[in-house]
């Protein structure tokens, strides 16, 4: 973003990002006081997440439905760059158990009905609500306020599927199946990284069919350190840093980057505020869901990484000079967040997870279950797609990456 003048964006420039430190040292001093210094490198590691994912505009909505509608495929090859490098990390931590001495396990869940519905309405709310799970925190931080409709409804609607989950869990499924466990490590990564390759092929031939070329890197007006502190990154950083980021995860928590468990205890907590006994729901019930409710928030590993990501988000934007939060949301559009949301909430708690929990965590860890939400949220992404020009004025012009 270029200055026409430096007495305008400089005030909002320092602004933001000393508000984000400051926040974050104090989160950071809390935390260590109350929670212990695990917890003090998780928010920083959320914070890390979050300044990765809006310098690099690494959105998985847009990079879907720029490829949906035309087949340009960066942001899905991006995808498979990150995910490659986080199977060649997580397989063998996840086959041997332990990373630095420490036990870890992956994000493993069943595959069934429960998945394939949860993730096609959650890949119709990616589009409706403009972002997913991961997009949703770091547009938050980054001063979008219509996310925070989207964030409120993917609230209500995580703990509304908890009431229901017991249900939806008992529907036909296959067990919780990790490739890594069941085939080994070398044969685990070569299907993996030949999936990938597959699909980056494909996004390639179909992009070339329609367009004749691949689309161009756009020129960027910062170049070196300044880039790094300011952006935009190439999506390629972006992809490099998010998976080295999870592996620094699954060393610290002891299990791969998820979301929205969070805003499931969130709404559960506000809940029981309110004097709703949640406790007595059988998703509760489950030892280490009622653990986490019992728990103060400070302690949940998802909670504090999430803020991280807000924070992380918001320094981004203002080291960026792009922090210029706005209340003007058309009422279509409202709307979309709040139908948008929903769906992002219950499709999330049905399918085990999001974007991030069962998309990347999920087939990092090798789960089956990962692919399923794949095939499952794209077909979503489909529809949301035909059902944005509802809601969105102008939507049937080109689309560009967003990040969102």
């Amino acid at each position: 973003m270029g200055l026409s003048s430096a007495a305008t964006p400089e005030p909002r420039r320092l602004g933001a990002p000393s508000i984000a430190l400051a926040l974050l040292l104090a989160g950071a001093w809390f935390l260590n006081r109350n929670a212990g210094f695990k917890q003090v490198l998780l928010l920083l590691v959320g914070a890390a997440l979050g300044l990765t994912l809006y310098h690099a505009a690494f959105g998985f909505t847009s990079a879907w439905r720029v490829f949906i509608n035309e087949r340009r495929g960066a942001g899905l090859r991006a995808q498979m760059v990150m995910l490659a490098l986080a199977v060649l990390l997580f397989f063998p931590a996840l086959s041997a158990g332990s990373l630095l001495g420490n036990p870890v396990s992956g994000l493993v869940a069943p595959a069934g009905v429960s998945v394939v519905f949860g993730a096609f309405i959650f890949g119709i709310g990616m589009q409706l609500g403009g972002g997913c799970a991961s997009g949703t925190l770091f547009t938050v931080g980054g001063g979008n306020a219509r996310m925070l409709v989207t964030l409120l409804f993917f609230i209500i609607g995580s703990v509304s599927a908890t009431h229901h989950a017991d249900w939806w869990f008992a529907l036909p499924s296959f067990p919780a199946t990790s490739i890594v466990q069941v085939w080994g490590v070398g044969p685990a990564l070569l299907v993996s990284l030949a999936l990938f390759g597959l699909i980056a092929w494909t996004t390639v031939v179909l992009e070339k069919r329609r367009h004749a070329t691949l689309q161009a890197p756009v020129a960027r007006e910062h170049q070196g350190l300044q880039r790094f502190v300011r952006g935009p990154w190439p999506l390629l950083w972006g992809a490099i840093a998010l998976a080295l980021l999870n592996y620094a995860t699954l060393a610290l928590a002891g299990r791969p980057w998820g979301i929205t468990s969070a805003f499931a205890l969130w709404g559960a907590k506000t809940l029981n505020g309110l004097g709703v006994d949640v406790s007595s729901w059988a998703f509760w019930q489950m030892p280490a869901n009622a653990k986490a409710l019992a728990a103060p928030l400070w302690q949940d590993i998802t909670t504090v990484m999430d803020l991280g990501i807000v924070l992380g988000a918001l320094l981004a934007a203002g080291l960026a000079g792009r922090f210029a939060p706005s209340l003007k949301i058309p009422l279509p559009s409202l709307i979309a967040a709040m139908v948008g949301g929903l769906m992002l909430g219950y499709g999330s708690r049905l399918a085990y997870g999001c974007n991030i929990g069962a998309y990347f965590s999920g087939i990092a860890s090798g789960s089956v279950h990962g692919w399923l939400w794949l095939l499952a949220a794209y077909a979503g992404n489909v529809i949301g797609v035909r059902l944005r020009p509802w809601f969105f004025a102008g939507e049937r012009s080109p689309v560009a990456l967003t990040g969102c």
